[in-house]
């Protein structure tokens, strides 16, 4: 056996491509990647139209004569119907989902980062550095949840107010909430990826070829970046498509709540806030604008989730892969 052999235990060429045809082969993956896929697309395209003043799909553009419009085919900006104000539920959920999906992929983004950075320091290190990491961790898992991200975002708006007070274009009052919404859930998400990982990392840093590696005397950043990293390929790639949808899911929990994003800017969570007293009037219930966002929603997890799960079958070789 080669000292190569030992020290580089990266997958054969036949192992890529089988991994591959197994991606492509799962009905999860194809199904959930071609809802995504379609969404974003949609979602993407309507900035064309949602982002436009003039136009009748503007996320903010009021109509009164068409205040509480039932759905209806034409015109097609009353496809979903109108809100109580006489905007386009269309395009009021076409902006939703891409302010949604954005703090999503961020969030998610973030605690990715600070996940994989606390596991592998604290899985490789060991020691009192292990133990100091993970006792953060736990006291940050104690406290409630809504309760850090009120915390952070208590703390982070003074900062971007500052920042935006410097005149800089592109810090207006709802970029600032934006980031301060997904930097509050990225900030306080990170907690159980560093939990696997760290427990990856442990399994990893006992095996013959981190052995070897240390015995040849190879640089620490190189084990790091040659040898650790990609056997942590795939579970942090199947917890980000994991932590995506977990991310959408707080947001609209929040923004339901009042304190995620601020109007006029929608989301999901925002619109079935302000559609669901609409729905339960005991005098004309209106069902369009709490069904349409909780329905857009509902499948987007969905689809995140089924390609969460058929990640993870394609990255565990000890399980079947689950079929649809």
């Amino acid at each position: 056996m080669t000292t190569t052999a030992i020290l580089d235990p990266q997958p054969t060429a036949a192992l890529p491509i089988a991994r591959t045809r197994s991606l492509l082969l799962s009905g999860r993956i194809v199904v959930g990647g071609g809802i995504l896929a379609a969404m974003l697309l949609v979602c993407l395209l309507s900035l064309i139209w949602t982002a436009n003043p003039l136009s009748n799909f503007y996320y903010d553009a009021q109509h009164a004569n068409e205040s509480l419009t039932p759905p209806r085919a034409q015109p097609l900006w009353l496809l979903f119907g109108t809100t109580k104000l006489g905007q386009s539920l269309l395009g009021q959920c076409l902006i939703g989902g891409v302010i949604s999906l954005t703090i999503g992929v961020a969030a998610a983004a973030i605690s990715i980062i600070l996940g994989v950075g606390v596991g592998i320091v604290a899985g490789y290190r060991g020691g009192w550095v292990d133990s100091l990491l993970m006792r953060i961790v736990d006291v940050l898992y104690a406290l409630p949840y809504i309760l850090m991200v009120i915390l952070f975002k208590i703390a982070l708006e003074p900062l971007l107010n500052g920042l935006k007070m410097s005149g800089h274009p592109l810090l207006n009052p709802q970029t600032a909430n934006l980031v301060v919404l997904f930097l509050s859930i990225g900030l306080v998400s990170w907690l159980t990826m560093a939990r696997v990982i760290r427990g990856q990392v442990l399994s990893l840093r006992s095996l013959p070829f981190i052995e070897a590696a240390r015995a040849a005397g190879v640089p620490q950043w190189r084990i790091f970046l040659r040898h650790l990293l990609p056997n942590l390929v795939g579970p942090i790639t199947v917890y980000a498509t994991l932590a995506v949808p977990s991310a959408i899911l707080q947001e609209s929990f929040l923004s339901f709540l009042g304190i995620g994003i601020q109007k006029p800017l929608p989301t999901w969570g925002s619109l079935a806030s302000d559609g669901l007293p609409l729905s339960l009037t005991p005098v004309g219930p209106c069902w369009w604008p709490l069904v349409f966002p909780c329905t857009l929603l509902a499948v987007t997890l969905l689809a995140l989730n089924f390609v969460g799960d058929g990640l993870r079958d394609a990255f565990d070789p000890k399980r079947e892969s689950a079929k649809i």
